[in-house]
């Protein structure tokens, strides 16, 4: 079986009391609720294959912790489909629990008070990992993770980085095939964020594991998932590869190129000192210069990028030449500002 997630019109919502004001009004509340629904969830439909990394995206209460707990099994769809390798997770969630690990960026499954190893030991008996594979899986990870340096250490003295650390080891003990990952590196400093990614790449590369990361960090999905969900007030708005939204929606390319320093004696300049670059192409603008360094900006629908170096080329004496794509952070920004998907949605209808 190649699919590991497949959803179909996934619903979920909740029945939130509303309160009424005032004393009398508190009591009928109680008494007499009037009751809202509340989606949090809104046919959602999503198919994951085996080994794929997958990166959940949307902001505060966008619906990705809820999809989460419902394809763990922790919450049940108020309607919709929904299976995880090869279970219904509400229903067969003891069977599902053995094949998929679970790792939330704000709590742990480690004993506060124990030694890492301690948790990590009382974890085998939990998932009844037999002793050879349990052994064999826990020297892997103590090496992947380096974690003897902490390992004999209290859970509550260590740092957030180690403990996070802990935490993967402790989702991955009994070789889960699907791994949940919600908001991993959350808090953490850029050294522990580089170790935690090199470790997943890693774990997915030689090992197969499924893996679907929720997060705010959009270095994370960058870095980690070729695709990318993006999901608002429980919709889904795109699922694709990052490479194509930043195509559709981030905007403006930098191009930077280095002149000969001889050129920069023959430019025109205004009257500030910047050089003037006549006959620009439709769609590049001068951005920037300092010296004999220059930023050109030019749109998706300008020349292509090989096209324009040709053209710089053609008139000046280049000695380097770099492209700087606009940040995934910003794209998103963008998309959820002005609204874009969902314009292009009401479009296609």
């Amino acid at each position: 079986m190649s699919i590991m997630i497949e959803a179909e019109e996934l619903n979920k919502t909740f029945r939130v009391p509303r309160r009424r004001p005032g004393i009398v009004g508190g009591l009928r509340s109680l008494v007499n609720p009037d009751i809202r629904v509340v989606p949090a969830v809104q046919d959602l439909s999503l198919c994951v294959e085996r080994g794929e990394m997958i990166g959940l995206v949307g902001p505060n209460g966008a619906g990705k912790s809820t999809s989460i707990k419902m394809m763990t099994g922790i919450l049940m769809p108020t309607s919709g489909s929904l299976r995880v390798a090869g279970f219904v997770p509400v229903y067969q969630r003891r069977e599902l629990a053995a094949r998929i690990g679970v790792v939330f960026g704000q709590r742990t499954q480690l004993w506060w008070d124990l030694p890492l190893i301690d948790s990590l030991r009382l974890l085998q008996h939990l998932y009844r990992v037999p002793d050879a594979r349990h052994k064999d899986n826990l020297q892997r990870l103590r090496s992947m993770l380096e974690l003897d340096e902490f390992i004999d250490t209290p859970v509550r003295q260590l740092s957030l980085g180690q403990r996070m650390r802990g935490d993967l080891a402790a989702a991955l003990l009994h070789d889960p095939e699907l791994l949940y990952l919600d908001e991993p590196t959350i808090g953490l400093d850029v050294v522990a964020k580089a170790r935690i990614r090199e470790f997943l790449l890693t774990l997915n590369a030689e090992r197969g594991t499924t893996v679907l990361l929720t997060t705010h960090d959009m270095d994370d999905v960058e870095m980690l998932c070729p695709r990318m969900l993006i999901i608002d007030h429980g919709r889904k708005l795109y699922d694709g590869t990052v490479t194509d939204i930043r195509e559709r929606f981030g905007g403006e390319r930098m191009l930077i190129a280095v002149l000969d320093p001889s050129e920069v004696a023959t430019l025109k300049h205004d009257e500030s000192g910047v050089p003037i670059l006549e006959d620009l192409p439709v769609g590049v603008r001068l951005a920037q210069a300092e010296g004999p360094r220059i930023w050109l900006s030019f749109t998706r629908d300008a020349l292509p990028a090989h096209e324009l170096v040709a053209w710089l080329g053609t008139r000046y004496r280049l000695r380097d030449v770099t492209f700087q794509e606009p940040e995934i952070e910003d794209v998103i920004r963008r998309i959820y500002e002005e609204g874009l998907l969902l314009q292009e949605a009401k479009i296609s209808l």
